[in-house]
C-alpha cells in the first residue's frame, strides 16, 4: 500500500465526515409528482430523507402509511420503494420514517399504547421482523417525530421504548429525529425532546410568526435559534419555496448571507431541513444553498 493511497483514503474519509457533520434534510412522499426516491438521493444534496408520513397510529388503530401518489400501501404497493431505500443508504443518505404530519388520525392513549406502537415500528420498519412490512425488507435508519395534532402525552415513552428496542439488537444505529415548532418548548413535542434521546431536531421556523423570518427582520429567528433544545444537532427547518408554507420563506441571499453565518457558530448546528422535495424541485432551493449549508 503506497503512502499516496493512504493519504488519499484519509482525505476521502475526512470529506465524508465533513459532509455528515452538516447537511440538508428533506421531506419526501407527499406529492406523487416529485422526483423518485432514487433521484432524490442521487442528487447528492441531502443527508437525511424523511418518508412522509405514517399518519395513522395509536389508540388500537391499525397503523397506515400515506405516501400520496407514490404508491398504495393498502395493496402492498409500497414495497417497490424498498430497493430505492437501500440504494439511498449505500450513497450515505439516512432514510427516516416520519410519523404524524398535519393531516391524519394519531395519538397515544397510554404508556402501553406507546410500547405497542414502538413494537410495531420496530418490527415493520426497523430491525425487527414482520410478514407485513409496508416498505419491504429495507431497514430504515430511524423514526422522525412530526407530531402536529392531538395530545402531547406519551411521546416521551415512545422515544424511550424505541431506544430500548434498538439497544443491543440493532445491527446499526437507530436515529430519532423530530420536527417541533420554533416557539419552544413545543406544545406537543417538548416533553419528548426533554428526554435527550433525539439525535437531530429540525425546528420548523415557518408558519410561526413570533420566531420565523419576516421581510427585513432576521432577529426573531436568530434569537429563537439560541433557545436550548436537548438534542445532538439542530437543523433550521424552512419551506423550500414561497408556496410551500403560509409564511416563513427565506430568500437564498438572506439565508446564506445573514442567517447561516450566525447559526453556524453554534456547536449544535446541523444544517437545514426543507419542506418538501416537490417544492424544492420548483425552486432549486437546496442546490442554491448547499455550499453555504
Amino acid at each position: 500500500m503506497t503512502i499516496n493511497f493512504i493519504l488519499s483514503s484519509v482525505l476521502f474519509l475526512a470529506l465524508i465526515q465533513t459532509s455528515i457533520a452538516s447537511g440538508i434534510a428533506i421531506y419526501w412522499g407527499q406529492n406523487g409528482n416529485e422526483a423518485t426516491l432514487n433521484d432524490t438521493c442521487a442528487s447528492g444534496r441531502h443527508t437525511y430523507v424523511n418518508l412522509a408520513f405514517l399518519n395513522k397510529f395509536g389508540n388500537n388503530q391499525i397503523p397506515e402509511l400515506n405516501l400520496a401518489g407514490h404508491c398504495n400501501p393498502s395493496i402492498n404497493g409500497c414495497t417497490i420503494v424498498s430497493p430505492e431505500i437501500k440504494i439511498c443508504q449505500k450513497l450515505g443518505v439516512k432514510i427516516m420514517l416520519s410519523i404524524g404530519g398535519g393531516k391524519g388520525n394519531y395519538s397515544l392513549a397510554s404508556k402501553k399504547d406507546a410500547k405497542d406502537v414502538a413494537r410495531y415500528l420496530w418490527n415493520n420498519y426497523l430491525g425487527g421482523r414482520s410478514t407485513s412490512r409496508p416498505l419491504g425488507n429495507a431497514v430504515l435508519d430511524g423514526i422522525d417525530f412530526d407530531i402536529e395534532l392531538g395530545s402531547s402525552l406519551y411521546y416521551d415513552d415512545l422515544a424511550k421504548f424505541l431506544k430500548n428496542k434498538s439497544k443491543g439488537r440493532a445491527k446499526k444505529k437507530v436515529y430519532l429525529t423530530a420536527a417541533p415548532q420554533c416557539p419552544f418548548p413545543d406544545r406537543l413535542l417538548g416533553t419528548a425532546l426533554n428526554t435527550g434521546l433525539f439525535d437531530n431536531v429540525w425546528v420548523q421556523f415557518y408558519n410561526n410568526p413570533p420566531c420565523q423570518y419576516t421581510t427585513n427582520n432576521t432577529d426573531n429567528l436568530k434569537n429563537s435559534w439560541t433557545t436550548l433544545v436537548n438534542a445532538r444537532k439542530i437543523f433550521l427547518g424552512l419551506p423550500a419555496a414561497p408556496q410551500a408554507a403560509g409564511s416563513g420563506f427565506i430568500p437564498v441571499d438572506v439565508l446564506t448571507g445573514e442567517i447561516i453565518p450566525v447559526i453556524k457558530k453554534s456547536r449544535k448546528y446541523g444544517g437545514v431541513m426543507l419542506w418538501s422535495k416537490f417544492w424544492d424541485e420548483q425552486s432549486g432551493y437546496s442546490a442554491s444553498v448547499l455550499k453555504s449549508v
